[in-house]
């Protein structure tokens, strides 16, 4: 069997918490499952969370991810944190524009951008 390896990865920059997605696709139940409990109890690490989430490996994602997101946004700012999302595949961001959550997540081009804070999604 082969070993589990992380679906994250977690930098701690000067005021913020980079996650970074390592898989190309996430699409299965359990995985997503894995990526909650990761996520979460990084965001239960400190009381006032900044994350950024970096979505640069990712090229395929399944809607339930959308519902992990909502879920992860909702428990950062209960903690009255911040949540970035940056390196949003194209084909991604679409189906972002297109369920309206561009409305609710601030998406950065970059990691540099979503650091500073200057958005570019429209």
């Amino acid at each position: 069997m082969a070993p589990i390896k992380p679906r994250i990865s977690v930098e701690y920059a000067e005021n913020s918490t980079i996650v970074t997605f390592t898989d190309e696709r996430i699409l299965e139940e359990k995985d997503i499952q894995a990526l909650q409990e990761s996520i979460m109890s990084v965001v239960e690490q400190s009381e006032r969370i900044n994350m950024i989430l970096d979505f640069r490996n990712v090229r395929f994602l399944s809607s339930a991810v959308l519902g992990l997101l909502i879920r992860i946004s909702k428990k950062i700012y209960e903690r009255d944190g911040k949540l970035r999302l940056c390196n949003i595949d194209p084909k991604i961001y679409e189906i972002f524009k297109i369920t309206r959550l561009t409305k609710i997540f601030d998406i950065y081009q970059d990691i540099e951008s979503a650091t500073e804070g200057s958005s570019t999604a429209d």
